[in-house]
């Protein structure tokens, strides 16, 4: 019955024993007002995002790769390990994944979070660390392995040798701020609105960072905001590269700042080993050549990138002893 969770600003992974991955739904809630009254969470409540009378709130509870209402959180948390569980919420343990960036205020509230669910134990580990196990590499050598993992509220990046964090750096540059880029940018140039599903559509079907060159094409609708009536326009690849490249820049400058605090050993092993790309933001066609252009490295784009961190809770259990022995970022709670 041990219980992973990767806790993410746009979706929220849950592994459960020798199962796997047992539940992937969107971390957003949707709240009635009027009775103060939770009506959907995860998948139920993403498909009411933009189509709520006003005494709805479709409500994201985190924000940047932390809890920013924490009673929605808790109920979402609750709800989701009741889904995956029977509602049998008397659980050994759980292991939350946490950005590398998070305060102790932070990690209290992802813990009291976990505690309302029913956890005995909750273990807090980092989400390179955990994004570098799921993506099969041995940490415990002393081999220097890098990874830029591309979330939803933030990017992480770190360099881990010997069970270890020699280097990082967390921004809070991801998939949610290139969807508002996006809508930004297509307000700006078509002067048509649109939805952040629509925005997130057109990021995940024509997205091209490397090269872009238009021949990537879908049509999105909208309202304009001149006439106010809906229309349909044509974006290709290059509106989205316009979009989002500063973002994908900061990204590559925050990589480039944890080469300037790494032993020059550890460059070496990254310049043989590469840098492992994870997160959906991993996903962005392109992103792996562009980075491996600046950076100067190879850049590998991990087996099933989104699953990394939430397979790295899962694998973490196999290694409690060690991790608690040799890793200062593994934090422990108990009841």
């Amino acid at each position: 019955m041990d219980i992973g969770i990767d806790l993410g600003t746009a979706n929220v992974m849950i592994t459960m024993g020798n199962k796997g991955i047992v539940l992937n739904e969107p971390s957003i809630v949707a709240f009635n007002k009027k009775n103060n009254e939770v009506i959907a969470v995860g998948n139920e409540a993403y498909r009411m995002i933009g189509k709520t009378p006003e005494h709805i709130s479709v409500i994201r509870p985190l924000s940047d790769g932390v809890i920013s209402d924490h009673k929605m959180t808790e109920y979402m948390v609750t709800a989701f390990i009741e889904k995956v569980t029977g509602k049998q919420l008397l659980m050994p343990s759980i292991v939350m994944c946490v950005p590398s960036s998070i305060t102790d205020v932070e990690s209290r509230a992802v813990v009291e979070a976990a505690k309302i669910a029913g956890a005995k134990k909750v273990y807090l580990i980092e989400e390179p660390i955990a994004a570098l196990l799921g993506s099969g590499v041995d940490i415990s050598t002393p081999n220097g392995n890098m990874v830029v993992d591309i979330g939803g509220g933030t990017t992480d990046i770190a360099i881990i040798s010997m069970n270890g964090i020699v280097a990082k750096n967390s921004i809070k540059v991801a998939g949610n701020k290139f969807d508002k880029a996006i809508v930004k940018y297509i307000s700006n140039r078509y002067r048509v609105l649109i939805g952040e599903k629509t925005a997130e559509n057109a990021k995940l079907t024509v997205t091209n960072v490397y090269d872009p060159d238009g021949s990537r094409v879908m049509f999105i609708k909208g309202r304009h905001l001149v006439r106010g009536l809906p229309e349909q326009i044509q974006i290709t690849d290059y509106d989205i590269y316009e979009a989002i490249i500063d973002l994908i820049n900061e990204i590559i400058f925050a990589a480039k700042s944890v080469f300037e605090n790494t032993p020059p050993e550890l460059v070496g092993d990254i310049c043989r080993n590469g840098v492992y790309l994870t997160g959906g933001g991993a996903l962005l066609v392109g992103l792996d050549k562009l980075m491996a252009k600046e950076l100067g490295v190879p850049c590998h784009i991990a087996n099933d990138p989104i699953s990394c961190v939430a397979n790295g809770a899962r694998l973490s259990f196999k290694y409690l002893d060690k991790l608690l022995d040799g890793f200062e970022n593994v934090s422990l709670y108990r009841n």
